[in-house]
């Protein structure tokens, strides 16, 4: 069963309560599969698009959006080459270059020719890139906390335990399908 946006509207700005009522329901013990993929779908997005902004908001005026998410996709891929990055990016692979050249120059990431493989350029993400990455997520993460700060404590519990069921399930998932993450 689809959930629509009558029966899940986060678009919006509701009540906190409100919200987390909605969330209680989806997380109800009568969930089928499908009402819960269906919450997924609705909730994850808008909860994305939130830290999506707010990264974008912290990135530093010396970066591009496009540089930015190469130097994300960096900090959790190190040694990447040049037509991986351009797959994340959706570019080809001259503007990727040319975008690298970009962070290179301003110290944000360095490129590398592995020994034993001339043609292969390896990318890492610079001490400084890695500052700037950091300095998003902390500021990202503080506007996260002011808003879960507004839940009650069981509230808040109640989305801890389900982020821990979703790691836990979708961590293994994905590297079954191909998409390997770095990080957890």
């Amino acid at each position: 069963m689809a959930i629509n946006s009558a029966q899940l509207t986060v678009t919006r700005r509701l009540p906190d309560n409100c919200i987390m009522q909605q969330l209680q329901r989806l997380m109800s013990p009568t969930c089928s599969a499908g009402e819960c993929a269906a919450g997924i779908l609705e909730v994850v997005p808008a909860v994305m698009r939130f830290i999506r902004v707010q990264m974008r908001r912290h990135r530093g005026s010396a970066l591009s959006v496009p540089q930015f998410r190469a130097l994300l996709f960096l900090s959790r891929s190190p040694g990447a080459s040049l037509s991986t990055l351009a797959e994340f990016l959706g570019l080809s692979l001259p503007a990727t270059s040319r975008l690298v050249e970009g962070l290179v120059r301003k110290d944000f990431a360095a490129r590398r020719i592995p020994p034993g493989n001339r043609r292969l350029v390896a990318l890492s993400i610079s001490a400084r890139g890695q500052r700037t990455i950091c300095a998003a997520r902390q500021a990202t993460e503080r506007r996260l906390a002011e808003v879960v700060a507004t839940l009650r404590n069981d509230e808040r519990a109640v989305i801890q335990r389900a982020l821990r069921t979703l790691r836990e399930e979708f961590q293994p998932a994905a590297a079954r399908d191909g998409f390997v993450t770095v990080r957890s």
